[in-house]
């Protein structure tokens, strides 16, 4: 029960508003940093900050509004609309701002976990969305990763790459994610579809290893959850996995969108046939897998860092850092601001809401 309340006490300290400055610093140091050294106000001054380029750059803020709605619906399904519409929106402003807030070290599963557990969601429910949002995450990622990278080759992760070897580290982070990625994917829907007692069997023996002594009552917690989630998720139909993983794709796709439509905003003379545009998409997929284990908040600082040479065969160095200021801008602290509207309020009504159920029982 103790550990139960100190978890409950670290999650809560995640998602506190006041983690919103360390992520804005990091990020808008980098970003002053390589306009100091690398902004030519030259090619600057030759922006076209006309209403075309308005235009795209509402059209990436459209690709943001729509994820989050498909995140929301996602939500909504995988909890049979057990949760409103707004409700859902809320819940998504949270997770985004935890993820936006912290590296992997805290993870956005344990977040979830305990906002659908104070949104009095059953156990088993709760287990079954977080569990089966991993998976499916999972899998578009899965799937898409190895098709962008067999239509393009080395291409889609540096410009001008021929080979394997031309990638150095990138190539090894791509794939070593990738590996990652089908590795406890397999497990998972092993576990959840085939046979969760099996699976269920090797946590506890995992578990029970000198080795794996300080992770034991987590890995005893997962062989449990996995049990109740197959349960949960072996009677669900056809239909509702087709809307779940639709929901997912449409999120994820309109998360990478963004960029092309801010590329297009500021480099007007970037082609806009099929290729060029699938390149770009496949190039966000890119940075945002090797971005995966960044040890800052939400990435930044890193990602500003890495994107001008992403695209440096479409975006000239001089301006690289505005076309990823004016991406974080847009995709990134807003999260960090409504969080810290959305937070306070949602945790204001959850105590009052337990305050009442304590008078009331």
């Amino acid at each position: 029960m103790q550990d139960n309340i100190q978890d409950n006490d670290k999650i809560l300290d995640s998602i506190k508003t006041e983690k919103i400055v360390l992520p804005i610093l990091i990020g808008l140091g980098v970003v002053f940093y390589l306009m100091y050294i690398q902004l030519d106000r030259e090619l600057f001054k030759e922006i076209p900050w006309n209403w075309a380029a308005f235009f795209w750059i509402a059209v990436a803020i459209l690709m943001y509004i729509i994820r989050h709605l498909f995140y929301a619906w996602r939500l909504r399904i995988l909890t049979d609309k057990l949760f409103s519409w707004w409700k859902s929106i809320e819940l998504i402003f949270i997770w985004e701002f935890s993820s936006a807030v912290s590296p992997t070290s805290i993870g956005g599963a344990a977040v979830a976990l305990f906002l659908l557990a104070q949104e009095k969601l059953s156990a088993a429910k709760t287990v079954s969305v977080v569990v089966y949002t991993m998976v499916i995450d999972t899998l578009f990622f899965m799937i898409s990763l190895p098709l962008i990278y067999l239509i393009f080759g080395p291409l889609v992760l540096r410009p001008g790459a021929d080979s394997f070897s031309d990638l150095g580290g990138y190539g090894v982070t791509y794939f070593g994610v990738i590996g990652f990625m089908i590795f406890y994917s397999a497990i998972f829907f092993y576990g959840l579809f085939i046979k969760p007692e099996r699976i269920q069997r090797l946590f506890i023996w995992m578990s029970n290893r000198r080795i794996l002594k300080r992770f034991s009552p987590n890995l005893k917690k997962i062989a449990e959850d996995i049990v109740i989630t197959s349960k949960e998720i072996k009677l669900k139909t056809w239909s509702w996995h087709a809307k779940a993983i639709t929901a997912t794709s449409v999120a994820w796709i309109t998360r990478f969108l963004a960029i092309n439509f801010i590329i297009i905003a500021i480099i007007s003379a970037v082609p806009r046939d099929l290729w060029t545009q699938a390149l770009i998409y496949g190039r966000g997929e890119a940075m945002h897998t090797i971005t995966q284990f960044s040890p800052t908040p939400g990435g930044s600082g890193i990602t500003e860092y890495l994107f001008g040479g992403f695209y440096d065969d479409f975006i000239p160095v001089g301006i690289a850092i505005v076309v990823a200021f004016v991406w974080r801008l847009i995709t990134y602290y807003p999260y960090l601001i409504a969080g810290a509207i959305v937070i306070p309020n949602w945790i204001s009504k959850i105590i009052v809401r337990k305050r009442r159920e304590k008078l009331s029982s």
